[in-house]
């Protein structure tokens, strides 16, 4: 009978992990499948097109080319390879500009006819309308509509997923974002959790370790949002004054945040790899006639270096995943910033925010997809480095 019971219980452990792991495999299968979909998609919104006058050369622009030249930031065709000419820009409800309510009709079905003459009789134009409304695209030049590339996607400093005619969907703003934010969080948590740590491991006397344990245990249960209204009320504030900032939402906002809630994770795991330490390693190298300081940072912490690297990527982990606070103090611009105190976006926050937005299926939601699986593989990464970096140190 015991054994009959010892083996359901294997069966059961085996089946957990069997079901975790396929789990796992299952919901990375699902990010890729429905992120690599953005490299299928358009750049020109669906259903439109770039109407061109036929003796314009031009075949084809890059989406950071047409936001410019419906933003007017491109105002002269040879500035993207045409003639010399000016760019005259045409949007739907420009045609109440060129033509009476007579002329289109009582219910505008004369104005595809009378958007084509346009185009035909306009040497400069680049008309945006919808493919229904050129009526003869034999007598017009179509701009080439590519798919959204890679390149697009990943060297983009631009990231703007809402903007007609093209969507603008570069990663490079986000991707630099949260790793800078991540980068400095990790370096104002690490001296402060490994100080922390040291001193209720080596120093501290039982009294003291046994009260400060559970108040720094108490930290890693407080609600994100709660770390959010504190970075706001109290840190943005701070770093406005202190830097004499016109706003004080940004980058170092979200690093001191970070490594604030990072610092939990970093004490607990360091100290209690510390204490694993065996006493006679310590006892021996005392007995040498080391310090306590020379016996802390020659013997203790060579020892729990594998520990304390744990503990730096769990903290590491907990800063590139964290999604409200940091969108509550970072200022939430999707721009590339140059200093730590510029407001940026990262990546989680920019997921959270627009996703439930997003049309599903849309080029923008397989956009918020394939920021995912950049997360994933920045996580991936960062986990390989530091074991190697621990392994080697072994």
């Amino acid at each position: 009978m015991k054994k009959l019971f010892e083996k359901i219980i294997e069966g059961v452990l085996a089946c957990s992990g069997f079901v975790t792991s396929i789990t796992i495999v299952l919901i990375i299968l699902f990010l890729f499948s429905e992120a690599l979909g953005l490299f299928n998609s358009r750049v020109i919104e669906e259903g439109y097109v770039l109407a061109l006058n036929k003796d314009n050369k031009v075949s084809e622009l890059t989406p950071a080319q047409i936001k410019n030249v419906f933003d007017e930031e491109i105002t002269n065709w040879n500035e993207v390879g045409g003639q010399d000419m000016p760019i005259r820009l045409f949007r739907l409800e420009d045609i109440t500009q060129y033509y009476t309510e007579e002329e289109l009709g009582a219910a505008y079905e004369h104005a595809g006819v009378k958007i084509t003459e346009l185009v035909e009789r306009t040497p400069g134009i680049i008309a945006f309308v919808p493919q229904q409304f050129i009526v003869r695209p034999d007598s017009v030049h179509l701009l080439q509509d590519n798919t959204i590339s890679v390149k697009d996607v990943f060297a983009g400093a631009e990231w703007f997923p809402t903007a007609t005619p093209a969507a603008q969907f570069g990663f490079l703003p986000l991707i630099i974002g949260t790793l800078w934010v991540s980068l400095f969080a990790i370096l104002i948590a690490l001296p402060f959790g490994l100080s922390v740590a040291i001193y209720m491991s080596e120093v501290a006397n039982s009294r003291i370790r046994n009260l400060l344990k559970p108040i720094i245990e108490l930290l890693s249960g407080i609600p994100s949002v709660v770390y959010g209204f504190f970075g706001l009320i109290v840190i943005v504030p701070f770093i406005q004054k202190v830097f004499n900032l016109p706003v004080g939402e940004s980058g170092l906002a979200g690093s001191i945040v970070l490594a604030i809630m990072a610092l939990p994770t970093i004490i607990t795991v360091t100290e209690d790899a510390m204490r694993n330490c065996p006493r006679a390693m310590r006892e021996a190298s005392l007995a040498l006639g080391a310090s306590q300081w020379q016996t802390i940072y020659k013997v203790v912490i060579p020892y729990s270096v594998s520990g304390i690297t744990s503990g730096v990527v769990l903290g590491i982990g907990r800063a590139i995943g964290e999604t409200m606070a940091v969108l509550m103090v970072t200022g939430n611009a999707a721009v590339i910033p140059h200093t730590i105190l510029e407001p940026l976006r990262t990546i989680p926050a920019t997921i959270a925010a627009e996703l439930g937005e997003a049309p599903a299926g849309g080029a923008h939601y397989e956009a918020l997809f394939l920021l995912g699986v950049v997360l994933f593989f920045i996580s991936l990464l960062i986990n390989f480095t530091v074991e190697a970096v621990s392994a080697r140190k072994r």
